[in-house]
């Protein structure tokens, strides 16, 4: 499991409903984030990767995903210089992966 929701519990004390309130907007959401982020990478639209990365960053660091977190703020760094397309296009990939793997996971745990 590479999701922790400890930051969540604490904003719901005790709320169950909540807390799969947000799961559900994170898997309503990040899904199409990730695939408009891996189009703009393709279009070479940095300025959309940019954007789009900072709209996923928040979402992964809720879940607890302090690695996947990471990755996403360097791909939004990243992003602002269309010269930095081949590490991008490196770190890419296991966003993705990590992103995928706890989409799964939630779908899973919580039964959706």
């Amino acid at each position: 499991m590479i999701y922790n929701l400890d930051k969540i519990n604490e904003m719901a004390d005790g709320d169950e409903d909540f807390i799969l309130s947000v799961i559900t907007v994170f898997l309503e959401e990040v899904p199409q984030d990730l695939e408009e982020l891996e189009m703009a990478l393709s279009r070479r639209d940095y300025n959309s990767v940019y954007k789009l990365a900072h709209k996923i960053k928040p979402n992964v660091d809720l879940l607890g995903m302090e690695q996947t977190r990471a990755n996403a703020l360097q791909i939004e760094t990243l992003g602002k210089s269309a010269a930095n397309s081949a590490e991008i296009e490196r770190i890419f990939p296991v966003l993705k992966r990590d992103i995928v793997q706890v989409m799964g996971e939630l779908k899973k745990d919580f039964e959706l």
